[in-house]
């Protein structure tokens, strides 16, 4: 397993519960985690408790992002900050909440890789990106058109960062779950007639848990997926292998 310590890793979106339960794992295993959400007292709880460092910053600010992470010693960095947005279909949509939803998911993303790379290429360490993807970028879901358009844009922020950096020993990977059924989730696919048909397609018949998506997030930050770059990573219970 690898040893951590001494490797600051950045989590955005550390205030959510995918984010969270990232902090948590890192922590146990020795990195000196930096948590960051847009406000910092929603980190309190969970600096408490993990120890790790808070740092606030708004994802849809350019010159927010670059004050906070430019010049920030990283080793590692996980993108899971991020806003689900609406719930409409191509026809329906509002096109600011699209236009919402690809300045947090994708440009924000693309942000904090343009000036957190500065700091691991500065370091010459290497290190290891994860950007927190989903599956509705990997097939089409009804009704996720500004979401999983955001998240597709993520995943191709991923392969050309993973081109472009490996020259300095830094790999970027993504990680696309499935639905997580968390409180904000569970008002849309809690439904039993949206819910229970999409389970049905699922080959494992359940909703990921917050820490089946955080092991996966480590280990591609680990040293023993060292040869690993450039992938999206279905965390989905099977459900692109139909």
């Amino acid at each position: 397993m690898t040893d951590f310590a001494g490797r600051p890793i950045l989590v955005t979106g550390a205030s959510g519960g995918i984010g969270g339960a990232t902090v948590r794992l890192l922590r146990a295993q020795g990195a000196d985690v930096i948590a960051a959400a847009r406000d910092e007292d929603s980190l309190s709880a969970l600096v408490a408790e993990t120890g790790a460092r808070a740092l606030a910053f708004d994802l849809t600010s350019e010159e927010s992002i670059k004050g906070a992470v430019d010049g920030l010693d990283l080793w590692g960095v996980v993108n899971c900050g991020g806003f689900g947005g609406e719930i409409a279909t191509p026809q329906d949509t509002d096109i600011d909440v699209f236009d919402k939803v690809m300045n947090i998911n994708a440009r924000g993303s693309l942000l904090v890789i343009k000036y957190a790379a500065r700091s691991l290429i500065r370091l010459g360490k290497g290190g290891s990106i994860v950007n927190v993807s989903s599956q509705a970028s990997l097939v089409a879901l009804s009704n996720h058109v500004s979401y999983g358009s955001s998240k597709a844009a993520l995943d191709n922020i991923t392969r050309v960062s993973a081109l472009e950096l490996g020259r300095y020993n830094i790999r970027v990977n993504s990680v696309n779950p499935t639905v997580v059924m968390t409180e904000m989730s569970n008002f849309y696919w809690g439904r039993p007639e949206i819910g229970g048909p999409f389970l049905e397609q699922m080959p494992l018949g359940r909703w990921a848990t917050v820490d089946d998506v955080a092991g996966p997030i480590v280990f591609l930050l680990s040293d023993e997926s060292a040869m690993i770059s450039g992938v999206s990573l279905p965390i989905d219970g099977g459900y692109t292998a139909r």
